[in-house]
């Protein structure tokens, strides 16, 4: 397959979701920057207050990385679930599978759709976070990288999420009932290490508190986790959920029902 065909095709998919969130802003920009302006409030600022300190940081500070990559996931995620799905709904998608673009190709743009999304809030959660607290980041390519891996996870499980959906209501099952969950244990408020060990052990399942970590530990030099092992399992994860995204769309599940 032409080559250059597939790369104006993932152009196009991209141009689209970036137009979609732009248009959309006051339902894509606003809500995630109020809701973490109020984390910060709540959690950071007057919960903060009577904990103290955590792991020898200001508990403001330390929940801050845990918050932006909150964001960042529950973003990446909503983007392509929704885009996607809208895409089956409103049945142009067997536009761009008739299109002279791979199923590969589709996934890529999509996927790129939902990390620009996620990296946008991302982006604006840091800034509210810098009007709460102080982030001197110590490790740049470690925050920047795992950030960006984390984002490609959430969007192409996004994906996923959105080819099995068969209505509205399917497209916030996953996230109501997995996601917040995983995300509000996976160390975004507290450090596992004050958990009992039976549970500090748990929580090792979750794919979260390796992201969460990984991310903290770029910005704040302290983490939970070994840092390899964090990167190991957003790389297992990125190619598994990738080439199912691709083998979903080859054998037309959820299109061809």
């Amino acid at each position: 397959m032409n080559i250059a065909l597939n790369i104006v095709a993932m152009q196009t998919i991209v141009r689209k979701e970036v137009v979609r969130v732009l248009r959309i802003w006051v339902q894509t920009v606003v809500p995630p920057a109020i809701t973490m302006t109020l984390y910060f409030i709540i959690f950071g600022n007057l919960i903060g207050r009577r904990i103290g300190t955590m792991d020898g940081f200001d508990y403001m500070q330390y929940i801050a990385p845990g918050l932006i990559m909150m964001s960042v996931i529950t973003n990446s995620y909503g983007n392509v679930v929704s885009s996607f799905f809208g895409a089956k709904f409103g049945r142009h998608l067997e536009e761009m599978l008739i299109a002279p673009m791979s199923n590969a190709t589709i996934v890529i743009g999509h996927v790129a759709g939902g990390v620009l999304r996620g990296m946008l809030i991302g982006l604006l959660v840091t800034i509210i976070a810098l009007f709460f607290t102080r982030l001197d980041v110590q490790h740049p390519f470690i925050t920047i990288s795992i950030v960006l891996l984390s984002s490609i996870v959430f969007s192409l499980a996004g994906f996923i999420n959105a080819v099995f959906a068969k209505k509205f209501d399917d497209i916030s099952i996953v996230p109501t009932f997995v996601l917040t969950p995983l995300t509000y244990l996976g160390g975004v408020f507290y450090s596992i290490s004050l958990l009992p060990e039976f549970w500090q052990t748990v929580s090792l399942a979750n794919p979260i508190l390796y992201m969460v970590n990984a991310f903290r530990y770029g910005i704040l030099g302290t983490s939970d986790i070994n840092i390899g092992v964090a990167y190991g399992i957003l790389l297992v994860f990125v190619v598994v959920l990738f080439t199912a995204c691709v083998q979903l769309l080859n054998r037309g599940v959820g299109i061809r029902e």
